[in-house]
């Protein structure tokens, strides 16, 4: 029989300090040429054996092997060049000095796959895999080619399309798309957002997820959500799209966000990945807080269709409180379940 609310995490989790500065974004690696790899595959394990210590149903690669959730993978394609560098406003938050555009955009080999591989033999538990979406993908980029944002993402659509079928053939049973972008540029989610993303699971037989948050728990991130008012009503504006789409799993932030969760019920039939944990916040919180935001969110999500999830990546916290929100996350969805099961 399928574990009732399988909880998984929405990525990253911390790296070890040896690997790489702690609680840093884009922190640069310690390790340079072979240990850097040993190292990266150390790290995974680590990360593996903390989510399996914790109870975490459906596992990931902790992003490990990758230093920074988007522009790990651009790095392996060419036509992007590295060097050649502009500031763009970035989610039409904060600037950010990022990487041109300035060729033809192209996969020449895979980028993941040999990490997916190695999580597979690691584990004979369901693995997830977080890619960037094609949305999210272009905005983190300076384009000086295409000239043309939708253009952009239809060409990383495809490529990350050839990625995820290669994943899928590695054993990976549930790949995710990142789309943070989702929750601020509605009119292009709506006119080829959603569409660039059906494109990227074009295919795929594993099940598929897109996750769209309000963002790491970072500055510019927790500024903006001041601005946002009593409610945040952003999934309104894409989840009647996806509903339609051929996403298996939506996953989105709940716990201590001030998304009305009635808004789910946009997405009904969908598989739900809720947000039980702030990743924007140092305290842990307790099993019974996680509790209570699924026990709101199953008013709107089946039984089967719910799993308890983070906010978003937790690469920014420090280990102790990762481990601390991982077994929160694990506690919080076995008191509902035993109450379920009754």
């Amino acid at each position: 029989m399928k574990k009732l609310l399988p909880t998984s995490t929405a990525g990253s989790l911390p790296k070890p300090s040896w690997l790489a500065q702690p609680e840093t974004l884009w922190s640069p690696w310690k390790l340079e040429g072979e240990e850097l790899l040993e190292g990266k595959q150390d790290a995974l394990r680590l990360s593996l054996f903390e989510q399996q210590q914790a109870g975490i149903d459906i596992v990931s690669d902790g992003e490990q092997t990758r230093q920074h959730f988007v522009t790990t993978f651009i790095e392996n394609l060419s036509g992007v060049d590295f060097a050649k560098r502009e500031v763009v406003r970035i989610r039409n938050r904060y600037d950010a000095s990022v990487p041109t555009v300035v060729g033809a955009v192209e996969r020449r080999k895979p980028v993941f796959i040999e990490d997916a591989k190695y999580l597979r033999q690691q584990t004979t538990q369901p693995i997830k895999w977080a890619l960037p979406g094609p949305m999210t993908m272009i905005d983190t980029l300076y384009d000086d080619h295409y000239k043309s944002r939708e253009k952009l993402a239809w060409e990383f659509a495809g490529i990350l399309n050839q990625e995820a079928r290669e994943l899928e053939a590695a054993g990976v049973d549930i790949i995710q798309f990142d789309e943070p972008a989702f929750n601020v540029f509605f009119d292009e989610v709506n006119d080829w957002g959603v569409a660039a993303l059906e494109r990227a699971i074009e295919g795929l037989r594993c099940e598929t997820a897109v996750h769209i948050c309000y963002g790491y728990g970072i500055k510019a991130n927790t500024d903006w959500k001041q601005t946002l008012g009593s409610e945040w009503r952003q999934y309104e504006e894409a989840f009647p799209k996806l509903q339609k789409s051929k996403i298996d799993i939506v996953s989105l932030e709940c716990h201590n966000s001030r998304v009305p969760l009635e808004l789910i019920e946009l997405i009904r039939g969908k598989k739900v990945m809720v947000g039980a944990i702030d990743v924007a916040t140092n305290a842990v919180e307790t099993p019974e807080e996680v509790a209570q935001t699924l026990r709101k969110a199953l008013q709107f999500v089946a039984t089967d269709k719910l799993y308890p999830c983070t906010n978003c990546g937790m690469a920014p916290l420090s280990r102790r409180v990762a481990r601390g929100k991982l077994n929160a996350l694990s506690a919080g969805a076995d008191i509902v379940r035993r109450e379920l099961q009754g």
